[in-house]
């Protein structure tokens, strides 16, 4: 097999799990679910059986890059904060608890990285996709929630609370009737999130039978005129997100991936039309890409980062 780290994706679901090779190709991945309730030494365990799974007899790592929910101090490798998805998260010593759990299967002078799972994803991107080449980006993923990674200077930024980048909590008009996972009302993600569009869907009376984001897109394309106000209005707010972020940050390019971004043209139109009556005439060039590696993207990012610090 040669020379490997082994990334991991922790997810508040699933955990994914690959070994790659100096250039971060995925060479095989695993997956399991994870058992977030569990608390800390559940999911280490989680991320040990993988690596079992995936490594042959005698095979020793060369590092370890993980990428994983909650607000993380990078420079330990410990987590800072989480929602209680994941059960006594905050405080876990993340890369010591992995370090310990692989044990031999690691070479003596292995690093283990850990970021925050978005950070990962925005690696990924910037070194092998679509953010490739930018000296500064922001790359964001709509999904279930919003998250958002920052690149200055061709390196990730992670800023003095390990939340640079994270416009998931910027206040947005429209949202105000919405309550945030982190429990204020009005953010960003508590309306352009596939959970937000849902919600703000259901708030503006829609089909109590339609049961997520997914459904609200194929309602919209239907037909239905309440869910094509709630999808385009979810995903106006992401891009008036953006042009905020522009202003401050003045990025090269953004990159926008993630579930959301895939209901496809009826999302981005009005997300891009936001941004263009939002952005100032110095902004309105700077390109909105759709992300490049999928779900492939944090593994890469990660894998990335095991070979960086090795």
């Amino acid at each position: 097999m040669g020379e490997v780290v082994l990334a991991v994706d922790i997810g508040g679901t699933k955990t994914a799990a690959a070994v790659a090779d100096r250039s971060d190709v995925l060479l095989r991945t695993e997956v399991a679910p994870t058992p977030a309730a569990e608390g800390p030494a559940a999911v280490v365990a989680t991320v040990a059986a993988l690596a079992e799974r995936l490594l042959p007899d005698g095979t020793t790592l060369a590092g370890v890059g993980i990428g994983t929910a909650g607000v993380v101090d990078a420079s330990t490798g410990t987590i800072v904060s989480a929602t209680d998805t994941f059960a006594d998260w905050p405080g876990t010593p993340l890369a010591a608890l992995v370090r310990a759990a692989l044990g031999p299967r690691l070479q003596p002078d292995a690093v283990v990285a850990v970021q925050n799972d978005v950070d990962a994803h925005a690696a990924g991107e910037h070194r092998h996709g679509a953010a490739s080449g930018a000296a500064s980006a922001l790359i964001v993923a709509v999904g279930t929630g919003v998250g958002a990674g920052l690149i200055l200077d061709g390196r990730a930024a992670r800023g003095a609370h390990h939340v640079a980048g994270e416009i998931a909590h910027l206040p947005t008009p429209g949202a105000e009737h919405l309550r945030c996972p982190c429990g204020r009302r009005g953010h960003l993600e508590a309306i352009g999130s596939g959970i937000g569009m849902h919600r703000h869907f259901l708030s503006l009376g829609g089909d109590p039978t339609i049961r997520d984001a997914r459904g609200v897109a194929t309602a919209a394309a239907a037909g239905d005129p309440v869910a094509r106000r709630a999808l385009e209005e979810s995903a106006a707010a992401v891009g008036r997100a953006l042009a905020g972020a522009a202003t401050i940050l003045d990025p090269e390019r953004f990159v926008v991936t993630g579930g959301v971004p895939n209901i496809g043209e009826a999302w981005w139109g009005p997300m891009r039309a936001a941004y263009r009556t939002e952005a100032i005439d110095a902004l309105q060039s700077t390109p909105i890409l759709p992300g490049a590696l999928g779900d492939d993207a944090p593994l890469r990012g990660a894998a990335a980062s095991a070979w960086r610090n090795s």
